[in-house]
């Protein structure tokens, strides 16, 4: 009499991480490999990078399968979901929606290409990476107590508002409602969580000098280290009573309130229109 067959063990856990190949997308990615998660990174010109970070979590025994796609393409949310199922054969259980646009502009410059583009990859593809997720999961079967999770990453400057970078800025906005509202909707299914970073990277026309006094200007009053925000990623992935919430991880950032954007701030000479 043959042996009954064993049921076939369920995929490991992996994540989804957008924007994955460079600095804080590949400090996520690094985090969950090391937590055992396998890494589905997603990139959009950075393929180099991509395959060094390929590379770096193999070697730590996971799993990492590389996908290409343009996050302001209409479809986008829809094919990236669907490689990411074929690749790693089931849903994901975490989708970690890090890749931004970061342009300069503000209230009287902004333009409705400007603002379309901010809110694709923004906005409307981490949203729509959602409710795809909780979709599939639905379709699949009875829902697994929490473990399934998305992360939309945020910004500081969604609690601590400046004029600066306004299509950049509202498109965070509209990300960060959307963090309840998703949680209420896609529950009991999927759990969606916020996650706000302060400055960590040199960003925009800042120099080096800059960023030194800006990436100082929080409560702490020390630069923030980018994989402190990354462990923050993989806590609200594994923690499953967190659900509709926002951690806010700036050293503080948020609590100083600026007239300008930060890098503006600490140098006036940097700003948009400052004589030369």
């Amino acid at each position: 009499m043959s042996a009954p067959a064993l049921p076939a063990s369920p995929p490991a856990r992996a994540v989804l991480v957008t924007g994955a190949a460079r600095r804080l997308g590949r400090q996520i990615s690094l985090h969950f490999a090391h937590a055992g998660w396998d890494v589905l990174a997603h990139y959009r010109h950075s393929e180099d990078e991509a395959r060094a970070l390929q590379a770096e979590v193999e070697r730590l025994g996971r799993r990492c399968h590389l996908l290409a796609a343009d996050l302001a393409q209409p479809d986008a949310a829809a094919r990236l979901l669907r490689q990411t199922i074929d690749l790693h054969g089931a849903p994901p259980h975490c989708i970690v929606n890090n890749a931004s646009i970061f342009e300069a502009d503000n209230a009287l410059l902004a333009s409705a290409s400007g603002l379309f583009e901010h809110f694709s990859t923004n906005t409307a593809t981490p949203l729509l990476l959602a409710g795809g997720l909780a979709a599939a999961l639905a379709e699949a079967g009875q829902p697994s107590g929490g473990a399934h999770s998305v992360v939309h990453v945020l910004d500081q400057k969604v609690h601590n508002l400046n004029p600066d970078y306004f299509s950049y800025t509202v498109s965070k906005l509209a990300l960060a409602q959307g963090v309840a509202l998703q949680a209420q909707a896609l529950a009991p299914w999927l759990r969606v969580c916020g996650l706000s970073p302060g400055l960590m990277y040199l960003s925009g026309p800042q120099t080096q000098d800059n960023f030194e006094r800006a990436s100082r200007v929080n409560l702490l009053r020390e630069p923030l280290d980018p994989a402190q925000v990354a462990r923050c990623a993989v806590f609200i992935a594994e923690t499953p009573a967190l659900n509709g919430t926002t951690l806010q991880a700036d050293n503080g950032q948020h609590l100083v309130p600026l007239a300008r954007d930060v890098m503006f701030a600490v140098d006036q000479g940097l700003a948009p229109g400052a004589a030369p």
